[in-house]
């Protein structure tokens, strides 16, 4: 491998990812809002990570998160540097940041991504590309490192708008999930019988097989938290042509309500406790 990468954002997936990129060989530096000092690779600012990797991986919040990061690590910015931004945010805010890079000198490449907590632990996370063809090809063998799978989609812009939309797809997903078991209840019949028999509906999905574990023994501690699937949820409906979608809408409404009282740092399944307070 001849980059080194650099991480910005050790959360849920972002410190995953990083401790790949250690045993692989390849991490130069890290660092994390809330500081981590004990983490492979630590570094005091985020600046000194863009200093001492070739490729910075952005794995935050949002995209104010993302524009403070970039902002801050300016200076490191040139010729030779590239930005891998992973965190999910919106294809305007994309435009703005790949223009930001640029103006320094650096590349930019758009790399949201597919999988939750697990699936990063078990280096099966989807990334979705965004960007120039030979940026992708050139970048691709460090994402190989954590990834099962990585797919070119287009401009950044396009990559960012494909997560959103995917994003959309498991929380209406997660909501007919979790009222679908609901009324099961409702009727007396058991979680086993239920998940065991929607194992040969053609409504089963990866989805449903993840999230079983946690309806049926109500631990929701987070893969995905509510209060990140709700901003998503938000970017999605603010994005051209989004404003008047009613799924999106419905599924932002109920996230808004799970995190108003107060499942935000609970995993998205715990939406289901809706269902019980009424």
């Amino acid at each position: 491998m001849s980059k080194t990468i650099g991480v910005i954002g050790l959360g849920i997936i972002g410190g995953v990812w990083a401790r790949h990129y250690a045993a692989a060989g390849v991490l130069a530096a890290a660092w994390n809002r809330t500081p981590q000092p004990d983490f492979p690779t630590w570094k005091a600012t985020a600046v000194e990570v863009a200093r001492a990797a070739d490729v910075i991986q952005i794995v935050v919040a949002d995209p104010a998160a993302v524009r403070a990061v970039l902002a801050e690590i300016a200076p490191e910015l040139g010729t030779g540097k590239i930005v891998v931004q992973s965190s999910t945010i919106d294809p305007a805010s994309s435009a703005e940041f790949g223009a930001t890079v640029a103006a320094r000198g650096a590349r930019y490449l758009e790399a949201p991504f597919s999988g939750s907590k697990p699936a990063a632990e078990q280096k099966l996370s989807v990334f979705f590309l965004g960007g120039d063809a030979g940026l992708c090809a050139e970048v691709e063998p460090l994402l190989a490192l954590v990834s099962a799978h990585r797919f070119a989609i287009g401009t950044a812009e396009q990559a960012a708008a494909f997560k959103l939309a995917t994003n959309l797809n498991v929380a209406a997903q997660m909501a007919g999930l979790a009222e679908a078991l609901t009324i099961a209840r409702h009727a007396g019949i058991a979680d086993d019988v239920f998940f065991t028999v929607l194992s040969k509906h053609t409504s089963y999905s990866p989805l449903t097989k993840l999230k079983e574990p946690k309806l049926k023994t109500g631990d929701f501690s987070p893969q995905f938290s509510v209060k990140h699937m709700h901003k998503d949820m938000r970017l999605a409906a603010k994005m051209a042509g989004c404003d008047d979608f009613p799924t999106l809408d419905a599924v932002r409404e109920t996230l808004k309500t799970a995190e108003a009282r107060g499942l935000g740092d609970e995993d998205f399944s715990a939406i289901i406790k809706l269902l019980d307070q009424g």
